[in-house]
């Protein structure tokens, strides 16, 4: 009991120097968002805060979500939201408190809902007072030089965090609880831009050379020359007649029709494992590694197979809203590579080079004498000739700077050659 009345008249600043400690030492570790946001909400509700209800949105450099935001009630757990970039923003957006503290340069807001007789000016305020709130209280904090009164500039880029917090008390908020939450919330804010910017850089190293090279770099190959030997299967995938095709219609919609595709054939390779590690004009290389999965050959074609038709009906859909369509080949090739970091001292490629890889291009170079757009190697139908796959033989072929020659298959699809 002794404790309990300590606890209620501890100064507040000495609450918020342990407060901002444990984050401190939280964040050294690493604590993900959602967890550090939890446990710090719990830690004011432990220090005596009624805190009813809290949120955080941070800004995120993302080629698909502008930011992403943490909603925490007393009585559930955390839940994560990804904010899509929109062409037009959202109404909820553009009543919330945010939006007008952002446009009215304001660094806190609040408003004490247990004595107000008329709605509030935010639909969201209302709403959660009908649940219960009785107090509101909101602060932005942006990592860069502000002067309050400023507006910020929404179609920029400033790094920031958002936050709010809610009260069930009959009273609401007290003097000392809203102090402590001043106390402690910048501290919170460069504890998560700690985390961010370790998340930005996963993201970012993931989109732009691939799930495994960016882990890879992330984790310390970074130094030129530093690479390895993988056994993998190599893709060569590349559109038909891209070079003609780009005489005849616009860049932008040049641009989108890549996109298109792209975005198909980089869907399948990575939801049957493999790595796609650079686009190459209208082509791309990807890898599915052994090491990773041992079934990589077989995981290989089964991407290729479903990719015909998922090609196809994009075509289709493409044709359909009057938008020009290609075809595409696909080659793929087994062996071990050299897997790692090439180029100069401060501009490196993560890439796979050898000599199946020269010889991977070799083989996606038969695809107009052949007349076939998939071509498989075979190393790699020697491996999955058990595996219920119709591979057709295409022939034995001496391929250029290559010393002996290779047979070469096609994947033959029934149903697809029967219409079905």
């Amino acid at each position: 009991m002794k404790k309990n009345t300590e606890d209620r008249v501890r100064p507040h600043y000495q609450k918020a120097a342990e407060l901002n400690s444990w984050m401190i030492r939280k964040g050294v570790l690493g604590l993900p968002h959602i967890d550090l946001l939890e446990s710090y909400c719990r830690k004011l509700v432990e220090l005596g805060v009624p805190l009813m209800r809290s949120h955080v949105t941070l800004n995120a450099l993302h080629p698909v979500f502008g930011g992403v935001g943490f909603d925490w009630q007393h009585d559930e757990g955390p839940v994560r939201h990804e904010y899509r970039h929109q062409e037009q923003a959202p109404d909820d957006w553009l009543t919330s408190p945010f939006y007008h503290m952002l446009t009215s340069g304001k660094f806190e807001l609040r408003e004490r809902l247990c004595d107000m007789d008329e709605p509030s000016r935010f639909p969201l305020l209302n709403q959660m007072k009908d649940r219960g709130a009785t107090d509101y209280l909101s602060a932005v904090l942006l990592f860069e030089e502000w002067t309050e009164g400023r507006a910020v500039d929404l179609d920029g880029n400033q790094e920031g965090a958002l936050m709010s917090w809610m009260s069930h008390a009959p009273d609401g908020f007290s003097d000392q609880d809203i102090e402590l939450i001043r106390a402690t919330f910048p501290t919170l804010c460069v504890v998560l831009r700690t985390y961010t910017n370790r998340r930005t850089a996963e993201d970012l190293l993931g989109i732009y050379l691939g799930r495994d090279a960016g882990h890879r770099v992330l984790s310390g190959e970074i130094r030129r020359g530093s690479s390895r030997w993988i056994d993998a299967v190599i893709c060569y995938f590349d559109l038909e007649g891209f070079t003609s095709m780009s005489r005849r219609i616009e860049g932008e919609k040049l641009i989108a029709m890549l996109n298109d595709y792209f975005a198909v054939v980089v869907n399948r390779i990575e939801e049957n494992g493999g790595n796609v590690l650079k686009f190459m004009g209208d082509g791309l290389l990807a890898i599915f590694d052994r090491q990773q999965f041992a079934d990589a050959p077989h995981r290989a074609v089964v991407a290729t197979r479903a990719l015909d038709s998922d090609m196809i009906d994009c075509s289709r859909a493409r044709e359909a809203a009057g938008l020009p369509t290609m075809g595409y080949t696909m080659a793929l090739h087994a062996g071990p590579v050299l897997y790692g970091n090439i180029g100069a001292d401060e501009r490196l490629d993560f890439t796979v080079i050898g000599p199946e890889v020269n010889l991977a291009a070799r083989i996606a170079g038969m695809h107009r004498s052949l007349g076939q757009h998939i071509i498989v190697s075979e190393t790699v139908a020697n491996e999955v000739k058990d595996d219920a796959f119709d591979l057709i033989s295409l022939g034995r072929y001496m391929l250029r700077g290559v010393d002996k020659p290779h047979e070469l298959y096609t994947i033959y699809d029934a149903a697809k050659a029967t219409g079905d």
